[in-house]
């Protein structure tokens, strides 16, 4: 089926090396607090690796650079609002989430965080913010597993749907065996995999060019050709089509996988050196994601005959430039990369979604005195669960991974940011307000486009843009029109500043 290549070895030796990382942090992972979030001891280094890996999934080497290879350097504006918005959520939330959650009965997820903040008697708010996560995950873990497929379909000329078994499997074995330690130890590695991919790919393509100056000229005849002006940043698109590309950004605020990397910080200090190294490796790792399908236009242009593949399916540039670029043992080093990010992001995305139902329904409403292994085990199960649910909604091999990224971070980054940063900032904040606003964020995130006419300038517009937008506002009215928080939770949440300004 495979046969005996290099290709086939090397990711046979990273798959084997995670699987492996797994059954060591399996000896470190003695309660649900260990699974969920490595006991709160991550380190700076890894917090940061962590969190760059996790964040940046598939679509980092398969669709940002085929968004560029199709529409040039405009699609640049969704790395600059990323980048701003990475900065932003390391400068603003980090720190504070990391001791809130702390203060608010050491809540180990948001649901759980939420549920504490605001000190509601009932679980209304908790239910929602599980749910949201549930259902957003389940179909942000789908891209995952199409990219991974879509990775060994090109490479091994396997079927679709046997592909699509091969990426998932891995990770959820080291996923379920070593939960929070394995997926943080297993990212370092994965980020550091994935850096090199990106600095040495768009380097090779240049060279392979003969240098700036032919790939300038190459450049200007595919743009003469294809009657598209690849460089300019403001070409083809309109005022709310960059304003849909940069507000990309605004969605960290509300990631669960990332911010769960700033809980498990070992403290807010560790934080610090973190976000410098984070908000590097994200802007190395975008430029070369950027530079990958911008040198890939010219390079496929001035080689027409292997330029098949690319051009039906411009999200396999990068797979088709490392298997022309380099020899098969280099070529398998850069494709794990893919699977790297693939696995990275899958793996977090399967953990949070396995502790919501782990933490916030079954010990929350089934058996509140269940025991510590009794959970660990049950987050294990719901790990198969999650994925297998996500297998099933991947099975359309003419899935985008761009777009089904795109759609998971508005209904996330809309259902959660606002209540995170206003959670953090605003202490009349109320359990309604919460609720409201993450109801609001995700009903807007899913109707946008059915409620705009169709052709509209309005219904291309991105619709985090108007659900963020709405769900904030919905915050503020229903609190300022609801009960004041009671002194208890007020001050419990002065005393999280406290804490945070004395640490900061």
């Amino acid at each position: 089926m495979f046969g005996l290549d290099p290709t086939l070895i090397t990711f046979t030796i990273y798959i084997l090396g995670m699987i492996t990382i797994g059954i060591l942090a399996y000896r470190y992972t003695k309660n649900l607090s260990d699974y969920i979030l490595g006991g709160r001891r991550l380190g700076s280094f890894v917090t940061a690796m962590s969190a760059g890996a996790s964040d940046m999934s598939g679509w980092l080497l398969m669709g940002l650079p085929g968004a560029v290879y199709v529409s040039g350097l405009v699609e640049g504006w969704i790395a600059i609002g990323l980048t701003i918005g990475a900065y932003f959520n390391w400068l603003f939330v980090a720190g504070r989430i990391r001791v809130h959650t702390e203060f608010n009965n050491n809540a180990l997820t948001l649901p759980e965080y939420f549920h504490h903040r605001f000190g509601t008697s009932h679980h209304l708010l908790k239910i929602i913010s599980a749910s949201i996560i549930l259902v957003f995950f389940t179909i942000y873990c789908s891209s995952g597993v199409v990219a991974g497929a879509k990775l060994f379909q090109n490479l091994f000329n396997i079927d679709y749907s046997t592909a699509i078994w091969y990426g998932a499997l891995a990770t959820i074995a080291y996923t379920f065996i070593g939960g929070f330690l394995a997926v943080s130890w297993t990212d370092t590695i994965q980020a550091t995999l994935m850096l090199f991919a990106l600095i040495l790919t768009p380097v090779v393509i240049v060279i392979s060019l003969g240098g700036f100056d032919d790939f300038s000229m190459v450049m200007q005849q595919a743009e003469l050709v294809q009657q598209k002006d690849f460089t300019d940043l403001f070409t083809g698109t309109t005022p709310l089509g960059l304003l849909s590309l940069a507000a990309w950004g605004l969605g960290y605020f509300g990631q669960p996988h990332i911010l769960a990397r700033f809980m498990a910080a070992y403290s807010v200090n560790s934080l610090h050196k973190a976000r410098r190294i984070s908000i590097t490796w994200v802007m190395i790792c975008l430029a070369g994601a950027i530079g990958l399908g911008f040198f890939g236009i010219a390079y496929f242009h001035a080689n027409p005959n292997v330029a098949g593949i690319v051009n039906q399916e411009p999200e396999q540039v990068f797979i088709e430039l490392a298997k022309l670029l380099f020899n098969p043992w280099i070529a398998g080093i850069l494709l794990s990369a893919i699977l790297a990010a693939v696995m990275s992001t899958l793996s977090c995305q399967l953990l949070i979604s396995s502790s919501a139902l782990t933490e916030d329904f079954y010990k929350g409403f089934i058996r509140p005195k269940a025991t510590e292994r009794e959970l660990v085990w049950l987050g294990r199960a719901m790990v198969l669960v999650i994925a297998a649910l996500a297998i099933w909604i991947a099975q359309d091999e003419n899935s985008k991974v761009l777009k089904l990224v795109e759609f998971a971070w508005a209904g996330f980054g809309s259902s959660f940011g606002p209540v995170v940063l206003l959670s953090l900032f605003w202490k009349r904040m109320t359990s309604s307000g919460a609720m409201a606003g993450m109801l609001t964020g995700a009903i807007v995130v899913f109707c946008w486009k059915i409620v705009m006419p169709v052709g509209s300038e309005w219904a291309n517009l991105y619709e985090m843009i108007p659900a963020f937008s709405l769900a904030t506002l919905m915050i503020i009215v229903v609190s300022l029109v609801s009960p004041a928080p009671n002194q208890q939770i007020i001050e419990t949440f002065e005393k999280a500043n406290e804490a945070y300004k004395k640490a900061h």
